[in-house]
């Protein structure tokens, strides 16, 4: 109901950090990849870049013992790539979460240990032209964007 009410969750477990593209922050997408790194890991101490607004969180990737990058659609976003190559010169335990659509429901995803080849580590240019994408498929037309309408084709 109110969330000044709301009990919070205790943080138990080794500190994971999880790079997501800034698309996700604040959806059901990026709870559901809180969930899947809760469940794969035993741990609900994750350090999610959404919680803190759009202020940078780098600095926070050297408290966390594994770095999670999100890849959706085979892809790092620039941001994504920005954190993975702080958490490489840290040393840190890297692992990749690939996410797809699977549907109208639910999510696709592959936890995988290090960084897959096939991972396209986009520019901020190319970050840009894929948010535009998103941006267009979820609200194409005048109707959909009062009526919150958002369905991805990734």
């Amino acid at each position: 109901m109110f969330s000044i009410f709301k009990k919070k969750k205790k943080k138990e477990g080794i500190p994971i950090y999880m790079s997501e593209p800034t698309i996700l922050y604040n959806t059901k997408s990026e709870k559901a990849c809180v969930e899947i790194i809760e469940k794969n890991f035993s741990s609900s101490n994750i350090i999610v870049p959404s919680k803190y607004g759009l202020k940078p969180t780098e600095h926070l990737i050297e408290k966390a013992e594994i770095f999670v990058a999100v890849a959706i659609l085979g892809k790092f976003t620039s941001l994504v790539v920005r954190e993975l190559e702080i958490a490489q010169t840290l040393n840190k335990k890297i692992y990749t979460l690939e996410i797809a659509r699977k549907g109208d429901k639910g999510l696709a995803y592959a936890l995988v240990e290090g960084i897959p080849e096939e991972i396209e580590k986009l520019t901020p240019e190319q970050t840009n032209e894929l948010y535009e994408t998103f941006r267009r498929e979820d609200f194409s037309g005048f109707m959909k964007l009062f009526l919150g309408e958002r369905k991805s084709s990734w």
